[in-house]
């Protein structure tokens, strides 16, 4: 055992020994990864981390003005400055709002695509603007795939039945009947707070009554 050797001993082993040297290498380089893995975190992502969630406010500030065109200017910067940190990322998320607003949705999609937040409703919103996007570009099948994702992601009373809505009438669009009647039918089910629920008998009947696939 280990413990039981002498400094002389674990040397002669060490040198004598490959599966020993083999181990100790290991370890030092997990501790090691470990040790920068934290020092990376603590002196370097953490003070840019924290320094980004203040840079996005002039972007915000300009979309909120509806200066479009100098939100993204501002809000792009952002993103290239602070890709991966909180910041960043909510800049990306308010950068593709933007880009819908001037119905540049493809380019809206390329910055939703890479969003990534621990915010549970920006990531469903996340989703749901990619549906947004797809059906804007008339890609119902990819809009209605969206759509479930966002509604599944967080389920909940709010978001879960407008998106199950959302997906409901790419359905229809792509003339899935059945499967829209099955989704209006699982709101009124399920979700009696609804906003649209007190017309969601008349979009069940449409589906139902429409020639199915």
């Amino acid at each position: 055992m280990l413990e039981n050797l002498s400094g002389k001993d674990f040397k002669s082993q060490f040198k004598q020994n490959k599966s020993l040297r083999t181990i100790m290498f290991a370890v030092g380089a997990i501790v090691f990864v470990i040790l920068g893995y934290f020092i990376y975190r603590t002196f370097i992502w953490g003070p840019a981390n924290e320094k980004s969630k203040d840079a996005y406010w002039a972007g915000l500030n300009y979309a909120s003005k509806d200066s479009t065109d100098q939100a993204i200017d501002a809000l792009s910067k952002v993103v290239k400055d602070y890709d991966g940190k909180q910041g960043g990322e909510n800049a990306q998320f308010v950068l593709a709002r933007q880009y819908m607003t001037k119905r540049e949705f493809k380019k809206a999609l390329e910055n939703l695509e890479g969003v990534d937040v621990s915010d549970t409703y920006v990531a469903v919103y996340t989703l749901g603007l990619q549906g947004d996007c797809y059906s804007e570009m008339k890609k119902y099948s990819e809009a209605k795939d969206m759509y479930l994702k966002a509604a599944e992601k967080n389920e909940n009373d709010k978001t879960t039945p407008e998106y199950l809505f959302k997906a409901a009438l790419c359905a229809e669009k792509l003339n899935d009947n059945a499967g829209a009647e099955e989704l209006y039918v699982r709101i009124k089910d399920n979700y009696v707070m609804f906003s649209n629920m007190k017309y969601i008998d008349k979009y069940i009947a449409r589906a139902k009554n429409k020639p199915k696939k």
